[in-house]
């Protein structure tokens, strides 16, 4: 209790700090969705707890998704490219000696080809590196904002965990996963669903094997000084191109599926209609 003198002003009453919203996508950006009351369908009935009231702002994924739709396209047209070049290459070295040491090799168009495929595969890589760790950081912070107690890694490990040696082969799936479940809306009664992540599992383990292939490829490339040591080599180069390729599409697929779901859920809430 505390006392003031009389005719003495009362003290301030404290005030209270109303709760911070969900803010919908922002109006200036693609794709602006309005978010909907965030409210358990049906309430006082004997059914699954709903959720806590998300905070935060969420941005709209879709224009990264529509560039990386592009650019993860390009990039796997490159490597069908590169593999139909390392398939040429095969057949070229096939008309010189097994022990033709490289240096020895003339000059023609399968070695023109080899050095553009490489150019383009380095100009695609870039850009399309660039946009996707942007958008995945985007959905991985939205994901967040959807269900926050599904995660057990930070939102800046969507961007560092693909930099850290080993660990970038198992630590961006595992965030993908934790994404992926966040974006998924509950049952019409509140109730946890699982959507398939059989999209998501291809797609990662297709592109580790590729990034494991195309290292071993370098590896012997680097080192091979005659014609049978290149033509391993180039056999594995095409291996790795076509893993790569068929990773950029699945790469594709999952990109816009994940974008879909989260565009879901900002649009009719984190309850599924019965």
């Amino acid at each position: 209790m505390s006392f003031s003198a009389p005719g003495s002003p009362p003290p301030p009453q404290p005030q209270q700090q109303p709760p911070v919203p969900v803010q919908p996508y922002p109006q200036s950006g693609p794709a602006p969705y309005p978010v909907p009351p965030q409210t358990h369908p049906h309430p006082g009935g004997p059914f699954h707890p709903a959720p806590p009231m998300p905070q935060g702002v969420l941005r709209s994924p879709q224009g990264l998704a529509t560039a990386l739709t592009w650019l993860l396209g390009a990039s796997a047209a490159v490597h069908l490219f590169s593999a139909g070049v390392g398939v040429y290459e095969q057949a070229w070295m096939q008309g010189f000696p097994g022990n033709t040491h490289f240096d020895d090799l003339e000059l023609g168009l399968s070695p023109a080809l080899t050095i553009l495929a490489g150019l383009l595969q380095l100009l695609t890589l870039l850009p399309t590196v660039v946009v996707f760790i942007v958008w995945f950081h985007r959905v991985r912070t939205n994901g967040g904002i959807f269900r926050p107690g599904a995660f057990t890694l930070g939102p800046g490990w969507a961007i560092g965990a693909w930099f850290i040696p080993v660990a970038n082969l198992f630590l961006p799936y595992r965030i993908a996963r934790e994404t992926w479940r966040a974006s998924t809306q509950r049952g019409p009664d509140g109730s946890d669903r699982t959507a398939p992540a059989a999209l998501l599992t291809s797609w990662w383990v297709l592109w580790v094997v590729s990034a494991i292939v195309g290292r071993v490829f370098s590896g012997i490339y680097a080192g091979a000084d005659t014609v049978d040591e290149l033509l391993e080599a180039g056999r594995l180069g095409i291996v790795a191109d076509l893993a790569t390729m068929i990773a950029g599409v699945l790469a594709v697929l999952f990109v816009r599926r994940l974008t879909a779901m989260q565009n879901t859920m900002a649009t009719e809430g984190p309850y599924a209609r019965a």
